[in-house]
């Protein structure tokens, strides 16, 4: 996938959803007035940082496989942001 080279090496797709772990993923609400949910993204299955992802989502503090539809953005966090918490390993990590 072409990209983009950002600061810390990686390379940011030029469009589209992507993310890094610690990132946040917002998901409007199903109906008019539901808040959504939100979750921090602890999980890639891609290098690239298009989904899917692992989240752990903030209402239940269970982690599930998401595929984000057409509602759902990412709030980034900056890489050396110690806000963002601690940097989680990609699932092609777990898996070495």
């Amino acid at each position: 996938m072409a990209g983009t080279q950002v600061p810390d090496g990686s390379v940011k797709p030029r469009a589209g959803l992507w993310a890094r772990t610690g990132d946040r993923l917002v998901v409007g609400g199903a109906t008019v007035g539901d808040a959504g949910r939100d979750g921090e993204i602890v999980g890639l299955h891609h290098t690239d940082g298009t989904p899917p992802y692992d989240v752990r989502w903030s209402d239940t503090g269970r982690v599930t496989l998401v595929f984000p539809g057409p509602d759902a953005r990412v709030r980034h966090y900056p890489a050396d942001d110690s806000s963002a918490g601690p940097r989680r390993r990609t699932v092609q990590e777990e898996r070495r």
